[in-house]
Parts: structure tokens; C-alpha cells; sequence
């Protein structure tokens, strides 16, 4: 939530781009080495060289900061690629969300930490909605809409409902401490589960004429 003692922001006040950089590694960066819980704002500041005035100049919260950090270190690791094979496609993408993301404890921990931290602020909840989650789904249906305009899956297939299925359980793993895929096979059985479910029905075999 937002620090009731954080100084007033004047949010139009240009930001130095080496001081922000410095400030969202700073943030990642304690959040690997203590969790999220633990870090303040004052522990931010200070790790990045900043007063803590700079910080809230620009952000009202830990949790804003840690935001986007991670939207920030999630471009281009969770870009959806387009080669025409839509199998293909989920897999690398994927495949980069996990290992290049989930799986680093800088990414991680801070991802972990700022979800719980949603569920008692309800602006913080919404701003990761909007800037984390949004337009990453939205990528993934448009990729998913033209697959399915292709004849790669089936014409009734719902985007949203196939998102979640492929998703879930990577963040079921990461959020209640399931341990993650182990293998890319792993990840490529996932892929094909969810996939088998909403493939094409093969072409109606014409009925033979009557003799």
C-alpha cells in the first residue's frame, strides 16, 4: 500500500533514466537476497545511491517499484513469438517465461512477494493487473485468436479459457511452492495436453452412396 508518511510526489518532475535503472536492480536485487517482505523503501534508496525522496517522487510504494521492475525485466522474456506454428510458438514462449523468469530468484522472489502483497492493496492489485498481466494475456489471444482463424484449433475454442489452461499451472507451482517444471519435456507435455483438448475435429468422412 501506499507509505501514509511518503513525502508528496510531483510526478511531472523528469526521472534520470540511470537513477531509475539503478533503483529497479536495486529493488530486484534485495528482494533475491532477503524476500520481498523484509525491503523497504529506505533499503532501495540506499542500495541504488538515491535519497528515498527520489523514490517517492516517482512511485508511492515498495510495491510500485517492485512492479515495474519486474514489467520491466519481463520485455522481452515474455514476448510471443509468431512463426506459424502455434505448437511451436507456446513452447519458446513459454519456455522463456519459466527459465528465463520464474525460475530466477531475482524475478521470483520479488514476483512472489508482490503478489501477496495485491491482496491487501487493492491499487497495487489493479496497476499489476494493468501493467504486468494485460498485455501479456492480450499477446497471447491475439497469437491464439489467429491460430484458431488458421484451423490450428478448433473454431469454438475460447482464447481466455486456453490461457488459463496453460498458465495455471506454472504459477501454481511458483505461488504455492510446487517446485517448477523440471524439464523442457516437461513443459512440452503440458503444451500438448492443453492443445490435444481444443484441436481440430478431423474432416466427416463423406458416407458411401447407397449401391
Amino acid at each position: 500500500m501506499a507509505d501514509q508518511n511518503a513525502p508528496a510526489r510531483t510526478p511531472h518532475r523528469p526521472r534520470s533514466e540511470a537513477s531509475r535503472r539503478a533503483i529497479l536492480n536495486a529493488s530486484l536485487d534485495l528482494c533475491a537476497d532477503q524476500g520481498y517482505g523484509p525491503v523497504t523503501v529506505e533499503a532501495i534508496a540506499a542500495r541504488a545511491g538515491v535519497s528515498k525522496k527520489t523514490i517517492y517522487r516517482w512511485w508511492p510504494s515498495k510495491g510500485a517499484v517492485v512492479l515495474e521492475a519486474l514489467d520491466d525485466a519481463a520485455n522481452p522474456a515474455a514476448d510471443f513469438p509468431d512463426s506459424g506454428d502455434l505448437r511451436t510458438d507456446l513452447i519458446t514462449q513459454m519456455d522463456g517465461l519459466v527459465r528465463g523468469l520464474l525460475s530466477d530468484r531475482r524475478f521470483g522472489q520479488a514476483f512472489v512477494g508482490l503478489i501477496a502483497d495485491t491482496q491487501h492493496d487493492p491499487q497495487l492489485a489493479r496497476d499489476t493487473v494493468d501493467d504486468l498481466f494485460r498485455p501479456r494475456i492480450e499477446d497471447a489471444h491475439r497469437r491464439l485468436a489467429k491460430a484458431r482463424d488458421a484451423g490450428q484449433i478448433r473454431r469454438d475454442a475460447d482464447p481466455a479459457l486456453v490461457i488459463e489452461l496453460l498458465y495455471a499451472p506454472l504459477y501454481y507451482r511458483l505461488l504455492l511452492h510446487q517446485g517448477e517444471l523440471q524439464s523442457a519435456d516437461e513443459l512440452r507435455v503440458l503444451v500438448d495436453h492443453v492443445l490435444r483438448s481444443v484441436a481440430p475435429e478431423p474432416d466427416a468422412v463423406p458416407a458411401a452412396p447407397d449401391r
